[in-house]
């Protein structure tokens, strides 16, 4: 009879967290129900918490997979279910290791917020480890994505995206934990008061954020070709170049590119690089030096004798090729194969896809244009913390975010990707442009959208930004967050491992290690 019970707890666990994993899916856009996201937080803190180490891992597994495959789903658009599948069971494990630190250490506390602090600091602490190990990691799918557009999503302004997915895990856990004293008589006034205190502080700190547009002023000109080109596209030659000429020729037609001081084409813009192909060459020269009369920034695909580089290059009137940034972090099992021979041996097939591995870059990621430094990102670098702090750190007035989605269809991706583009304008303080093939593209400032397209339609957007270095508090102390939520994680490992060990009284801690040193007879 008790396995019977045992049995139906676990499995009732594990609906519950299977489920809260799933509906993540409707709080990341294009859904952008945000709310959700305390749904599916307070799930995986409900069915984790009071369990046995084992059935934590197990719980936390099942929970990981449901969470990452339901938002990730896009991914296997053009490669099938299997990467999807590997991609959700990696994670997983990582979500499987952090629900048992946070059991483990939670079984020490006793009080509301000691357990919802701990659920908080062991979910950032996952996140960061998953978003860095292994080959990279996989920075998608963190709990702050989920609130591109919400109200709270300014706390990135303080202490970027991880900072955002503490308070909301904390909320959700605490707000699970309160829900007994609500609906108690004796207890409910004060737990009122406990939760409007906590709405008040959780939504009150963000909406007092107010970024101002700075008044050096520049007009800058996204383009969206609406080019197919995607990883088995049946394109011609010079085809995904003359999507993106004819929009900005477009633009020029419609004399929308007056004033417009450079002009960004996204990721892969020129499927032939200008660098040798004569043609290709030959329409980039007519349309700066004859047309727009301003630089343009593009991405292609570059190479030495020995390497190839997803890149972007600037070319100015009447100068050329100036600059060129080589994408730093290439996607793993996307863009290159980490430990080709072994996972080869385990899906030839899927990894035969991959045919050419690009090489990390190492040229600094900013173009100059008119005394301004713009920095420069690809596609999922715009995921990577590193990147953007390295970027302000560069001395940036504004972030140039290229983009090829055409890969993932009129899946959520992309829409996911632009409302993590406004997180970082909101966090560093600077504007950012990002540029697709297939959009939606956009282009914000000061946390607004001042431009943005629709999906699967050429566009051009144009818009006067304003120029600054940033001066958030995210991109100073604010991008230490991170190691001081690890460090804060290991002291209470250590501290309620010496309590368990040698019966520390933390309350009187002094006369406890007295008391012990002293012995029973003292």
């Amino acid at each position: 009879m008790k396995k019977f019970k045992d049995d139906v707890f676990l499995s009732s666990r594990l609906l519950l967290v299977a489920i809260a994993g799933a509906v993540s899916y409707f709080a990341y856009p294009k859904p952008n129900l945000w709310p959700v996201i305390f749904l599916s937080a307070a799930g995986f803190f409900i069915a984790i918490r009071a369990t046995t180490l084992p059935r934590a891992y197990l719980i936390g597994f099942v929970g990981g997979f449901t969470f990452f495959a339901s938002q990730g789903w896009w991914l296997s658009q053009y490669l099938g279910p299997v990467p999807l599948v590997a991609l959700a069971t990696s994670q997983a494990l990582f979500v499987g290791l952090g629900a048992v630190v946070f059991e483990l250490l939670r079984r020490q506390v006793r009080t509301l917020w000691a357990q919802a602090f701990i659920f908080a600091i062991t979910w950032t602490a996952r996140e960061w480890l998953t978003t860095h190990f292994p080959y990279g990691g996989y920075p998608w799918s963190r709990l702050a994505m989920s609130q591109g557009y919400s109200p709270l999503g300014n706390w990135v302004y303080f202490g970027g995206l991880s900072l955002l997915s503490f308070v909301l895990a904390l909320v959700a856990a605490y707000l699970v934990l309160l829900l007994p004293r609500l609906l108690q008589r004796e207890t409910r006034q004060r737990a009122i008061t406990y939760l409007a205190v906590l709405l008040v502080i959780v939504f009150s700190i963000p909406s007092a954020v107010n970024q101002v547009s700075s008044n050096d002023k520049f007009k800058i000109a996204a383009i969206q070709g609406n080019a197919n080109a995607g990883l088995f596209a049946k394109t011609y030659p010079g085809e995904i170049l003359k999507n993106h000429s004819d929009v900005t020729e477009q633009m020029v037609h419609d004399g929308a590119n007056q004033g417009v001081q450079l002009v960004l084409w996204p990721e892969n813009a020129s499927d032939l690089n200008p660098m040798y192909n004569t043609d290709a060459a030959g329409i980039i020269s007519d349309l700066v030096n004859n047309k727009l009369h301003t630089p343009i920034a593009f991405g292609t695909i570059t190479a030495t004798q020995t390497e190839i580089y997803n890149s972007s290059l600037l070319w100015k009137p009447g100068e050329g090729i100036v600059d060129q940034y080589d994408k730093k972090r290439p996607i793993p099992f996307a863009e290159y194969v980490p430990d080709r021979d072994f996972w080869n041996s385990l899906a030839p097939d899927l990894i035969g896809l991959i045919y050419r591995g690009y090489a990390f870059g190492t040229r600094d990621n900013y173009f100059e244009v008119d005394s301004h430094r713009f920095g420069v990102l690809i596609c999922f670098e715009i995921a990577v913390d590193e990147v953007a702090r390295e970027i302000v750190d560069s001395g940036a007035v504004a972030i140039l975010s290229q983009s090829n989605n055409a890969d993932f269809g009129h899946s959520d991706e992309a829409f996911q990707q632009l409302a993590l583009a406004r997180l970082r304008n909101i966090e560093t303080g600077i504007p950012v442009i990002n540029a697709s093939t297939v959009g939606p593209s956009a282009i914000f400032d000061a946390g607004q959208t001042l431009k943005v397209s629709g999906a699967f339609v050429p566009a051009y957007l144009v818009a006067d930004v304003g120029l600054k270095q940033s001066d958030t508090p995210a991109m100073g102390i604010g991008r230490y967050f991170d190691m001081f939520n690890l460090a804060l994680l290991g002291f209470i490992a250590l501290a309620l491992a010496a309590r368990a060990i040698w019966n520390i009284d933390f309350k009187r801690p002094l006369a406890s290690l007295r008391a012990r040193v002293k012995g029973p007879n003292a």
